[in-house]
């Protein structure tokens, strides 16, 4: 029988499909494609990062304001050791029960964020006690035996304090949420790591350093030198960072594991990043944070923390080639593309597109949040509506079709791509052969090359384009995108024209809702994608 994904079928069986609240929040993977399976369905995270200090009940109306302008459906929030533990082993999570109920009442999904040991690197969310008590929760030192702001991953009783307050957490999670799941993923730490020094060289990781590197380490991390020994012998002039990377992944993967234990949610890393255009990676050099989730050792943390579903970047990097990569190296068979954070200056808006088409779970802004504090030089100046208005307007044209394009995602059908830096076209290679041409600053109706004037729409003076295109039927697509000139071609095994493009959205029910269909001036330029996202169906007819 011939092979069809016609929409109508998709959604009515994606629509009707009953509701299982039973059914916790959970990953899947299928032939290298994933998918947050929420009620039992695959769920994308249109997800809105609170800043960091905004995990108090009073700060939460202007989380759910911005949120809610900014189309978003998860929201991804701080709960910090210090104030859910302010005195050992006496509990509060008086903050974790208003914001959960008020998350209902928002109709928001939440991410929690476990801000505790590592919080970028530094321990400023522990409890007091936990500061104030060096001898028992020891930092990290230095080569001179100089203490470092890092608490060190081998304090067993930091690790041990840590994670009995985890487990008390999920605990208390499954008493008030267990039936709702309004929490899907739990994040464990944040940006874990150091700056300014590549490891710990405290007494009990020194002797761990000269220990034999682990042999599920081994079997994942390619060995530099040696194919056995300590780490030294093993990664020469990468020992020091890979046994960090180890050490840390241990400590967190070890408080994962007993949380899962008493409620089972997906868990997650977050990382700040190194430079991944710098190809091979040059050993440590004191210039990103050492034992993080960097890209190069996604496979220490995968076989020291297999507790932990996903190692996910935090994009802050300006550049176009940078960001690419990074999707690029973080997306692989055993670690779905999650980005819980990324800049929310208005030119990172257009990377929702390529991220979604390139099948991510979702992505998060940072600090989409009415909280009088702007992030700038790494996000926008301002934290007012006009912040939050360009992500609001990519949100806003997925947000109808959030459950099937995961599922669409999910089965390998979504491609996406976002203007580059230098501006200049591409194409994605699309299902059955044909080719998506893309261009950028673009009138609706005439071709640059023909006007010497070389006059472009106004808007466009930074890059700001953005497609993602999902095959919905044989040689049918949905395109929803901005700022972007679509030409469909017929490519390695597809010759033809298009038959027919119709601009719509879909209604409430899932089904398809024409406006008009487009022809004559609207067509013979290409399918022109102007600064309001816009939805096209388009149909595709092969050669006679």
């Amino acid at each position: 029988m011939k092979k069809t994904f016609l929409i109508a079928a998709l959604l009515a069986a994606t629509l009707a499909t009953p509701v299982n609240a039973a059914e916790a929040p959970r990953l899947v993977q299928r032939d290298g494609h994933h998918a947050l399976l929420v009620d039992g369905k695959p769920f994308l995270m249109l997800g809105a990062q609170a800043h960091n200090s905004s995990n108090y009940p009073k700060a939460l109306g202007k989380v759910w304001a911005a949120a809610a302008d900014a189309h978003a459906n998860t929201v991804l929030m701080p709960v910090a050791w210090q104030q859910v533990e302010p005195h050992e082993g006496q509990f509060d999570f008086s903050f974790l029960d208003v914001l959960i109920k008020e998350a209902r009442q928002q109709d928001k999904r939440l991410v929690l964020l476990w801000f505790a040991t590592w919080k970028n690197t530094g321990g400023s969310y522990t409890p007091d006690w936990v500061k104030l008590n060096g001898k028992r929760f020891p930092s990290m030192l230095d080569r001179d035996g100089k203490p470092n702001f890092c608490f060190s991953p081998f304090g067993e009783e930091t690790l041990k304090a840590d994670k009995r307050v985890f487990v008390a957490l999920m605990a208390h999670l499954k008493k008030i949420d267990g039936d709702k799941r309004t929490v899907l993923m739990v994040q464990v730490e944040n940006e874990a790591g150091t700056y300014g020094l590549v490891r710990d060289f405290a007494p009990a990781a020194q002797a761990a350093f000269e220990q034999p590197v682990p042999a599920e380490v081994v079997a994942r991390q390619k060995p530099k030198a040696a194919a056995s020994g300590n780490w030294r012998e093993v990664y020469g002039d990468y020992a020091d960072e890979y046994f960090h990377a180890w050490a840390i992944a241990r400590y967190i993967g070890n408080i994962a594991k007993a949380g899962r234990a008493v409620y089972d949610l997906p868990m997650y890393v977050n990382g700040a990043l190194r430079d991944a255009l710098e190809q091979p990676p040059k050993p440590w050099q004191g210039n990103f944070a050492s034992g993080g989730p960097v890209w190069d050792v996604i496979d220490i943390y995968k076989a020291a923390a297999p507790s932990i579903d996903i190692i996910a970047p935090d994009i802050y990097t300006a550049d176009s080639e940078a960001i690419k990569a990074n999707m690029r190296l973080y997306q692989r068979p055993d670690n779905a593309l999650w980005v819980p954070e990324i800049g929310n200056a208005e030119g990172y808006a257009r990377w929702i597109y390529a991220a979604l088409g390139r099948g991510a779970l979702g992505v998060a802004p940072f600090g989409i949040d009415y909280f009088n504090y702007a992030n700038f030089p790494l996000g926008s100046k301002r934290a007012d509506k006009t912040m939050v208005e360009p992500f609001a307007r990519v949100f806003g044209a997925f947000r109808p079709i959030q459950r099937q394009w995961a599922q669409w995602a999910f089965e390998g059908r979504t491609r996406g791509a976002a203007e580059g830096d230098d501006r200049k076209p591409q194409s994605l290679d699309l299902p059955g052969g044909w080719v998506a041409k893309l261009t950028y600053r673009q009138w609706q109706f005439w071709d640059l090359a023909w006007d010497s004037k070389d006059e472009r729409p106004a808007g466009t003076e930074q890059p700001g384009g953005g497609v993602a295109i999902a095959q919905i039927g044989d040689d049918e697509f949905l395109i929803v995108g901005q700022r972007t000139r679509v030409r469909i071609e017929g490519g390695a095994g597809a010759s033809g024209f298009m038959l027919r493009a119709e601009e719509g959205s879909f209604d409430d029910k899932g089904r398809w809702q024409m406006e008009r269909v487009w022809n004559g001036d609207q067509v013979d330029s290409g399918l022109n994608l102007m600064a309001e996202p816009i939805m096209l169906k388009v149909k595709m007819a092969r050669a006679r």
